[in-house]
Parts: C-alpha cells; structure tokens; sequence
C-alpha cells in the first residue's frame, strides 16, 4: 500500500471540504439581492467552517466598514444556503464575484483572495 504525507493528505481533506455541489435547484439563494443595484458588488461564496473562508472573514469585516456606502461586500454561506452553489455557479468555495454598478459580473476567483487584490479589483471598477 502507498503512503501519503500527512501534509498531502491535510491538502486533500482541506480541498475536498471546500468543493461545492453545483446541482441546479431553480431556488434564489440569499435574503438580499445580489448584486446590489446601483452599487459595485463584492459577492464571497464561501462557508464559515471552510478553513479558506474563515482566513478570508477578517478581511472581508474590514472591507465592508472601509467601502460602506460605496462599494457592496457580501458574504454567502453555501453550506446554510447550499440553493447558493447553483445560483452563482460555484464549483470550488470560496469563490469571490465581482459585479460594476450596472449589475454585470466583470471578474470570478476561486480560492483565498487577500485584501490588496480585492482593493486593486474594486478600483479597476470605479471605487473610491
């Protein structure tokens, strides 16, 4: 039989908790609309449990104070709200979206986003 590093076999657990069912329900997820009207909007999919999420929360705390009223930072949690994973197309969590004002999805990233790509991201985009 093979052996597999610890480190390899941690990889495998933490990537095979972050793959998301992208079976089509027809449902809405979410209790707000997203992307918010008017508004460039920053749409998180991801899980609170997920390791990568729960790396990715302070920042996102950070962003939604620092562009309140400027800029749309959301979180949605696919595990709470698995009708999410097929509204939004997700394969892999997180996954971060990005919509401009008009409602228009402009860039789509899998995995951990640090907080200086996602600040460069909504300047491409117009915000202050």
């Amino acid at each position: 039989m093979k052996r597999i590093s610890v480190r390899k076999l941690i990889g495998i657990i933490v990537f095979s908790c972050c793959l998301v069912s992208t079976a089509a329900t027809g449902a809405e997820a979410g209790d707000s609309e997203t992307p918010v009207p008017g508004m460039v909007t920053m749409v998180d999919v991801g899980a609170k449990k997920c390791i990568p999420c729960k790396m990715m929360a302070p920042i996102l705390e950070e962003l939604e104070k620092e562009y309140q009223d400027k800029a749309a930072i959301v979180f949605v949690d696919v595990w709470e709200n698995p009708d999410a994973g097929a509204k939004y197309g997700i394969k892999l969590i997180p996954t971060q979206i990005f919509y401009n004002a008009e409602g228009k999805e402009v860039l789509r990233h899998e995995g951990f986003l640090d907080k200086a790509t996602i600040i460069n991201e909504l300047q491409k985009l117009g915000v202050k």
